[in-house]
């Protein structure tokens, strides 16, 4: 028991080391300490971005080479934007494509108006209902792209939400949403599978996406 414990400490204090590491330099870290520590630990730690926007362009790379897709996010913006287009397009074929949203149907005290609340502490343009519509916007857009994709699947979760995920049968990047920074503005990690971060992301999905029944376009506020 103890050496499992030591194991998982040592991951975790490894994983942050890089990721300060990674913070101080920028969006690419030194590629031979990443490695190192990544084969050590058991990891899977390949890269570290200081903003997850810098991300998009190795996304789009990694997506052309997937057998599958899954993404669990916050908002789901990126869904809209250029890193996705070859698959809605039909220019990319994959097995599978499965995306979990927050739940914009749910009122009351719901993880979009949690978020939403904190969001509005440092963004004095974020008024409480912009995020439920802008998930809601983003949905119809996928609504109107899965009509050409038989293998892609929407849900919807109204659970506590800490990270963005995206992942593929190769790889994962994780975004850990911060309560004081957009999630565009936050730290992002890419993990190699196998991995122990790569495993907890598929966790995390696989998690999600059972509690969470398929969804169904959202009305129009």
């Amino acid at each position: 028991m103890t050496a499992f414990l030591f194991g998982i400490l040592s991951s975790l204090v490894a994983s942050a080391i890089v990721l300060v590491l990674g913070l101080l330099r920028g969006s690419h870290p030194v590629g031979w300490l990443v490695s190192a520590s990544s084969r050590l630990t058991g990891t899977g730690i390949g890269r570290v971005y200081r903003h997850q926007s810098s991300a998009e362009q190795d996304i789009a790379r990694d997506l052309g080479r997937a057998r599958w897709i899954k993404v669990l996010a916050g908002r789901g913006n990126v869904l809209t934007r250029d890193v996705f287009s070859p698959l809605w397009s039909g220019e990319l074929s994959l097995d599978s494509v499965q995306v979990l949203l927050p739940d914009p149907r749910n009122q009351g005290d719901s993880w979009l108006d949690r978020r939403s609340r904190d969001i509005q502490l440092f963004d004095a343009g974020f008024t409480p209902d912009l995020l439920r519509n802008q998930v809601r916007m983003n949905m119809d857009y996928l609504a109107h792209v899965a009509r050409t994709q038989s293998n892609f699947e929407l849900r919807n979760f109204n659970l506590p939400s800490t990270c963005r995920v995206i992942a593929t049968d190769r790889a994962a990047y994780l975004t850990f949403y911060s309560r004081s920074a957009h999630g565009r503005n936050s730290p992002c990690l890419y993990v190699r599978a196998p991995g122990l971060l790569y495993s907890i992301a598929l966790q995390q999905f696989d998690s999600a996406w059972t509690a969470s029944p398929p969804s169904h376009p959202a009305p129009q506020s």
